[in-house]
């Protein structure tokens, strides 16, 4: 076996072990299995969050599309550079609070708690399951091509042994193995392509000789529409393309969770410069890479291969391995997340819900960890057939999730008078849009961006349906979302009374705030108590 494949185990095989020296502290307890006790610091918060949400796409799916399309595939890279300060100065500090005053342990349980209907329960947790799977299968299939070209296995046992690995670390370590291990790999991946970058930009002049290049290829490259000019005068393709990740990241719950589990609300502020910091330093590089190969390998078979080509390319074999680390770094930090959530959603929002309310602690860690494997086990399944691409299958499964959970995510934190019938229908109309849009190719015939009009519809259907809602928050949840709006952490002896043993109806809330009416009346703001 050779040096280089010897080096690249290693990293797999450090992955592996991380996940095992948390299994003990996972399962202490649901509390720590699936939120890692809510002990996050900036750095990892900020870190995994954006390793998480970047995935294999970036070293495989982004690249091929700039490949394909020229410089129209960064505007996609304009708003994945601004995506997480939204995400974590927006939710932040408040989903932090509230999640923990409604005892929620995850983000469809969240949603729940704080709009009190099952509906949107068993709505959300339905959506979230099956787009969540096919975003990891699109993980699996860019796991599968990656090892395969740095192995020299074949295809099926290198989804295997790759794949194998992530579900074994996440089976066993919990989310903090998800976490800790989300920021080791999201250091790999930015030191992996700066290198990259490093080597490969001077080979085609910088920018300037690039884009020289580019013209005397095809012009419509530099084209702000795309090669050939395909999406020409299509803004609502553009805005859509930008806004997808600007914005979109707040809709995914394998990324909310991360606020959830922040050691407390004000780790949002640092949080956000560890974040912005990082994409900004990242995020543009795959995309240049990937039309530096116009130039370079113009006649590559399979765009995706871009930058594990251009690693073979430029450097030698041992320094390869550890370059081509950082491509399975990117999968392997949104794979374990997306089967975390995934799992937790089947354990927590089905299994606990639904199936069986008084399974104890070690059940609900039980079946959370059998849904995990068994979850992977159908996924590399389906991954040795290799369906559509995995920028197809990352944008469309991206999109649906964005289109469910953004617009209630947003509202949960800032809206008193949104209630469950506009979320249920915010839920359904930006999914069953977002999808439609898809299935028919609605974005060749409107010219807007499936994630778009998917916005726009769940946006109209959150206003009408609050018109309609009859039934408001309740009393209770209404103090804890004026609570959660204030700019300090919940007070310690209100803080002792919270946790992963509260009903899933969060009813001890009111007792909580009651027994604490001095604290609240103190810092609740005038208008806020007379709701009482």
């Amino acid at each position: 076996m050779n040096l280089d494949i010897i080096i690249f185990f290693i990293y797999l095989l450090s992955m592996l072990g991380i996940g095992l020296y948390f299994t003990r502290r996972a399962s202490t307890s649901p509390d720590h299995y699936l939120l890692g006790d809510r002990k996050l610091g900036a750095p990892v918060t900020a870190i995994s969050m954006q390793s998480t949400s970047m995935s294999g796409f970036m070293f495989m799916g982004g690249p091929a599309q700039a490949f394909q399309e020229g410089w129209h595939a960064l505007w996609y890279a304009i708003g994945d550079a601004g995506g997480s300060i939204v995400n974590i100065s927006v939710l932040g500090k408040r989903m932090r609070r509230l999640s923990q005053l409604l005892g929620s342990l995850s983000p469809i349980e969240y949603l729940e708690n704080r709009f009190e209907s099952v509906a949107i329960r068993v709505v959300g947790a339905v959506i979230a399951i099956v787009f969540l799977f096919s975003y990891a299968f699109a993980q699996f299939i860019a796991a599968g091509k990656a090892l395969e070209a740095m192995s020299g296995f074949s295809y099926e046992w290198a989804l295997i042994i790759g794949v194998g690995i992530i579900i074994t670390y996440t089976v066993a370590g919990g989310y903090l193995a998800v976490a800790v291990s989300g920021f080791i790999q999201g250091v790999i991946m930015f030191i992996g392509v700066t290198a990259i970058g490093i080597m490969v930009l001077p080979e085609v002049g910088g920018l300037t000789g690039l884009n020289a290049s580019l013209r005397s290829i095809d012009p419509s490259y530099l084209s702000i529409w795309g090669k050939d000019l395909i999406y020409y005068g299509q803004w609502g393709v553009i805005i859509g393309a930008v806004l997808i990740y600007a914005i979109g990241y707040m809709g995914l719950p394998h990324v909310v969770v991360r606020h959830m589990s922040m050691e407390k609300p004000n780790t949002a502020k640092q949080a956000v410069l560890w974040s912005a910091g990082f994409n900004q330093l990242f995020t543009f590089t795959p995309y240049i890479l990937g039309l530096s190969a116009i130039v370079i390998m113009p006649t590559i078979s399979d765009p995706e291969m871009v930058i594990p080509e251009l690693v073979y390319t430029f450097f030698p074999g041992v320094l390869s391995a550890i370059l081509l680390s950082a491509i399975m770094a990117a999968i392997m930090s949104t794979c374990d997340s997306l089967l975390m959530q995934a799992g937790t959603t089947l354990s927590r929002d089905v299994y606990h819900r639904f199936i069986n309310k008084r399974a104890s602690q070690k059940q609900v860690l039980l079946v959370s960890r059998l849904c995990i494997l068994i979850g992977g086990v159908i996924g590399i399944i389906v991954a040795t057939y290799q369906p559509p691409t995995v920028f197809t299958l990352v944008v469309f499964a991206f999109g649906v999730l964005g289109n469910t959970f953004l617009v209630p995510y947003i509202a949960s934190v800032y809206s008193r008078k949104a209630n469950k019938v506009g979320v249920l229908c915010a839920m359904i109309g930006g999914s069953v849009t977002n999808i439609f849009w898809e299935l028919f190719s609605l974005q060749g015939i409107t010219g807007v961006h499936p994630f778009l009009a998917g916005l726009i519809l769940s946006v109209m259907a959150m206003l009408l349906g609050n018109l309609f809602g009859k039934t408001p928050p309740s009393s209770p949840v209404l103090e804890a979302f004026e609570l959660a709006k204030l700019n300090r952490d919940i007070p310690k002896n209100l803080e002792k009374g919270i946790h992963e043993g509260l009903a899933i109806e969060a009813q001890n809330i009111t007792k909580f705030i009651r027994n604490k009416e001095k604290v609240t009346n103190k810092a609740l703001p005038a208008n806020a108590k007379m709701g009482r």
